[in-house]
C-alpha cells in the first residue's frame, strides 16, 4: 500500500483539534445541561459527520486506507473504561443496566483487542479472525449506545455523569471514533474476502 499524501498529515491535526474542543466543553460544564435527546443528537451528529467525510473525501479515505489494521484494532484498548462503568455504579452514579453488562462487555473487547495486537503478528493475514472480532465489538458497542440512550430518556440524572470530565469524552469524541473505526474494518476487509471468493482466472 502507497504512503499517504504529506497533505494528509492534516487529519491527525484535525482529531486533535476535535479532542482539545471536546474536552473545552467537557470542562466548561455546559454539557451537564443538554437534556435527552440532545446529547444523543450531539453523538448521533459527530458520528454521521465522520462517516459521511469518508464517504465525500478522497484524500480522507486514501489516509484512512494507510492506517494499520493493528493500529485500528489498538484504539479498542480505550475500552477499558468499562472498569470505570464498575467504579461509578459501585458508587451509585451510573445504573446496573448500563455500566455492569455495559462495563463488563467493554472490558472483554478490549482484552480481546489486546490479544489481537500483541499475539497475532500478521492482522492483515487473518480477515476472518478480524471480521469475527469486529462484528461482536461493534455489536457491543451499539448495544452500550442504545441502553445509555434509553436510560437518559427514561430518566436524565441516571446518566448525567456522562456529560460530565472524563466520560464526556465519549459521547462527543471517542465513541464516535470508535464506531467510526468499526466501519473502516468492514470497509477494509470487504474488498480482501471478495478478492478471495473472486473465481480463479478472473483479474
Amino acid at each position: 500500500m502507497s504512503p499517504p499524501d504529506s497533505r494528509s498529515r492534516i487529519y491527525p491535526l484535525i482529531a486533535a483539534a476535535w479532542f482539545g474542543l471536546a474536552l473545552a466543553a467537557g470542562a466548561s460544564g455546559r454539557l451537564s445541561l443538554l437534556r435527552p435527546p440532545a446529547p444523543q443528537l450531539v453523538l448521533a451528529g459527530l458520528t454521521g459527520s465522520l462517516i459521511a467525510a469518508a464517504l465525500l473525501s478522497a484524500g480522507f479515505r486514501a489516509w484512512l486506507s494507510s492506517i494499520r489494521l493493528r493500529r485500528i484494532v489498538a484504539l479498542h484498548l480505550f475500552r477499558f473504561v468499562g472498569a470505570y462503568f464498575l467504579v461509578l455504579y459501585t458508587r451509585g452514579q451510573l445504573p446496573y443496566p448500563f455500566a455492569v453488562p455495559g462495563g463488563w462487555g467493554d472490558i472483554l473487547i478490549a482484552t480481546s483487542a489486546l490479544l489481537l495486537v500483541l499475539f497475532v503478528p500478521n492482522l492483515e493475514t487473518r480477515p476472518g479472525w478480524l471480521a469475527a472480532w469486529n462484528v461482536v465489538g461493534f455489536a457491543e458497542l451499539l448495544f452500550v449506545v442504545a441502553t445509555a440512550a434509553r436510560l437518559a430518556l427514561a430518566d436524565p440524572d441516571s446518566m448525567s455523569a456522562l456529560l460530565r470530565l472524563p466520560l464526556s469524552l465519549l459521547p462527543t469524541f471517542l465513541v464516535p471514533i470508535l464506531i467510526g473505526s468499526h466501519v473502516l474494518l468492514f470497509w477494509r476487509l470487504w474488498p480482501e474476502r471478495a478478492q478471495r471468493n473472486q473465481p480463479a482466472g478472473q483479474a
